[in-house]
């Protein structure tokens, strides 16, 4: 059998904009271009015969998963396992103002492998997500295209994992808001487990593409005449 897995980051929270790190703290909500972006990636996604919605259930992923769910016959289900790394006192705070004032969290950034007590570390998230999606796809009624929404250190990580690369490794990656990465599965007859990358982080409006400045107008010959004049 084969899945493709889509592996979904939520949209755009006034968090996000203000660099503030929310951890597992409730309450935190996509604002209006998160709305947006979220939306955008559902229409998107139509082209997918999307079989299951699996979320974190924190609300910025939760509500992201709706849009989703639109125009579809399917229930949204809430995974625990899925929700952000657990930052512990981190959460909440302002990461310029961690990076000024923390050297634990200087040296978290530096090596995420190793973290003060009650900080995840990225091989603990790794494990603790990858074995969540891994029950969910022994599920006999999970379907060939099951789509799981959380987190930028979420999504890195699974990417990480099917791309057989160290969980350190992972922070190299960029995850847009509101943005899909796929990851095909399939199995031989032995059972093994063959997967291939196939989108990082792809959205429908990146945030990384930017529209050149438009070219200045060359100057008419009476403006070049009036200049020289001045």
């Amino acid at each position: 059998m084969k899945q493709t897995l889509l592996i979904v980051r939520h949209g755009q929270t006034t968090w996000n904009v203000e660099h503030r790190l929310p951890g597992q703290l409730s309450g935190v909500s996509l604002n209006e271009v998160g709305h947006q972006q979220a939306a955008r990636l559902g229409d998107a996604l139509q082209v997918f015969p999307i079989s299951a919605i699996i979320s974190s259930p924190l609300e910025r992923a939760y509500h992201t998963a709706e849009y989703l769910a639109q125009g579809r016959n399917i229930e949204i289900m809430q995974e625990p396992d899925l929700m952000d790394t657990n930052v512990g006192p981190w959460a909440g705070q302002v990461i310029d103002e961690l990076s000024k004032n923390d050297p634990n969290w200087k040296a978290y950034v530096k090596d995420p492998t190793v973290a003060p007590e009650g900080i995840e570390t990225f091989p603990q998230v790794q494990q603790r997500v990858v074995n969540a999606v891994e029950r969910w796809l022994a599920r006999d009624d999970i379907g060939a295209y099951p789509t799981f929404v959380a987190h930028a250190d979420v999504v890195k990580l699974l990417v990480a994992h099917y791309a057989r690369l160290q969980p350190a490794q992972a922070g190299v990656l960029s995850i847009d808001n509101a943005s899909v990465s796929l990851v095909e599965i399939s199995k031989d007859k032995q059972q093994d487990v063959h997967p291939h990358v196939l989108a990082i982080g792809w959205s429908p409006k990146p945030s990384w593409l930017k529209a050149p400045e438009p070219a200045k107008p060359a100057p008419t010959d009476a403006q070049e005449a009036g200049e020289q004049k001045m």
